[in-house]
């Protein structure tokens, strides 16, 4: 199976930045799509933002301009750099990837979510 690692989270003033990485580790695996989604209490997990293999970007209306994913191939992370965060950007991010392995095909994983909290 693969594991996905999440790193960088923390407590930052509004207005702040904070990196986001996150690491696929395993055997006999490529990935394909990379994404990180977040989520408050009593809400549903929410798209953030999404790349392909080939570097194709996608993000939501609420991060666009101020959020920017990307990826390094050779290490099978991905990063998402947050600039300009505000109080509502506080939630756990949770990284996913869609994964083929050898052994099972094609699967779907999450990592177990790095928390971000924007106060003053």
């Amino acid at each position: 199976q693969v594991q996905l690692v999440e790193s960088g989270g923390g407590l930052v003033q509004p207005g702040g930045s904070l990196r986001l990485s996150c690491a696929a580790s395993g055997r006999a695996f490529r990935v394909n799509g990379m994404g990180w989604h977040r989520q408050t209490p009593g809400k549903e997990r929410e798209l953030v933002a999404t790349i392909t293999s080939g570097g194709t970007t996608n993000y939501a209306d609420s991060v666009k301009g101020r959020f920017t994913i990307s990826r390094d191939n050779a290490k099978n992370t991905v990063y998402l750099q947050m600039n300009s965060l505000k109080p509502e950007d506080t939630a756990v991010y949770y990284c996913d990837a869609d994964v083929y392995e050898v052994a099972f095909g094609g699967v779907h994983y999450w990592g177990t979510g790095t928390l971000v909290t924007v106060s003053s």
